[in-house]
This record gives C-alpha cells, sequence and structure tokens, in this order.
C-alpha cells in the first residue's frame, strides 16, 4: 500500500516501528532458546542458552520499557473504524498481555534466578545483583511460573503474527501497513 494523506496518520512512527521490530527479533530469538535450555541436558551449551536467554530479558525489559514510554507520549492512531469492535478490544487486550509479560516475566526471571542462586550476566558487559537471597523452593516455584508465562506470552505472540497475517493476506486492509509503514 503506498502511503496517502488518508492513510498516513494511520503508521506507526518510524521510532515505534523501530521498537516493534527490534522487540519481535528478539523475542524470536529468545523463546525458542528458552524452550531450548529447558529440555537438553546440562552442558556448555545449555549455560550459553541461559546467558543469552537472560541477557536478551534484561534488554527486552529496557527496551519495552522505553517503547511504552514512547508510546504513551506518542499514541498510535486508532484502529479503523472498518474493523469491528471486537478486534479492536481483542488487539487492545492482546497488546496489554504482550507488554505485561515483555515486563513482567525479566523481573520474574530476575527474581527466580536470585533465589537459585544464579549470576545473570548480561552479554559479558555486568552482572546483575541478586534481589532476594537463596531460596532454591521459592525459584523453583517461580521459575515454574515464568515458564507457564513463556507459554500464554508464545500463544499471544502466534495469535498477534496470526492476526496480522489474517488482515494482510485475507482482508486485505492496512492493518499490516501501520506497522510496516
Amino acid at each position: 500500500m503506498t502511503v496517502t494523506a488518508e492513510t498516513k496518520g494511520f503508521v506507526y512512527t518510524p521510532t515505534a516501528r523501530v521498537f516493534h521490530w527490534v522487540t519481535a527479533i528478539l523475542v524470536l530469538a529468545m523463546v525458542p532458546a528458552g524452550i531450548t535450555m529447558v529440555n537438553i541436558g546440562p552442558g556448555k551449551l545449555q549455560n550459553t542458552l541461559f546467558d543469552f536467554h537472560r541477557s536478551t530479558g534484561v534488554i527486552l525489559f529496557v527496551i519495552t520499557a522505553a517503547r511504552l514510554a514512547w508510546r504513551l507520549s506518542h499514541p498510535p492512531a486508532p484502529l479503523s473504524s472498518d474493523i469491528p469492535m471486537w478486534q479492536r478490544t481483542a488487539a487492545r487486550a492482546t497488546h496489554v498481555l504482550l507488554y505485561a509479560v515483555l515486563l513482567g516475566s525479566p523481573i520474574l526471571g530476575w527474581v527466580a534466578t536470585s533465589a537459585y542462586p544464579a549470576p545473570i550476566p548480561v552479554y559479558g558487559l555486568f552482572t546483575l545483583p541478586p534481589i532476594i537471597g537463596p531460596n532454591r523452593e521459592l525459584s523453583n516455584t517461580l521459575f515454574n511460573v515464568h515458564q507457564v508465562i513463556g507459554i500464554i506470552f508464545s500463544i499471544a505472540v502466534v495469535i498477534h503474527i496470526a492476526a496480522a497475517l489474517h488482515h494482510r493476506i485475507v482482508l486485505k486492509d492496512d492493518v499490516m501497513t501501520r506497522m510496516t509503514g
């Protein structure tokens, strides 16, 4: 689609689009790493995946906080009134869930890792300090919750992608263009 004067107000800002696509790339790398790291045996690969997953979680937290601040100060134009209200509501709810998980899950992972106890090096640049003392039982519980949240998040991401593709391929409307520019 060509961006015209009519559709320009419905396109996200370049900054919002960069935040979105960087987040998408990091999520699409981190989630498979998280799944793999808990399903392979101990060893160098598992340790590398744990470090990558934790480091990427920290970076995603920072990016998401900045992204949310940007979004709150630069609200996107509303979806077209041609889109049914239930779809607009579903899109809003999905975005809220994605933001909540991208902010909450790294904190939960930090607490669980602190309780384990294990260090959280961030790409070898610095190490996050533990935020609670050792408590292996609490750590196991929190990691289980973290994993369930990760599954819910993955489902929400798939729904988000499927909805965007549905709008692009089936409905052939401009919804996906809002984020592709």
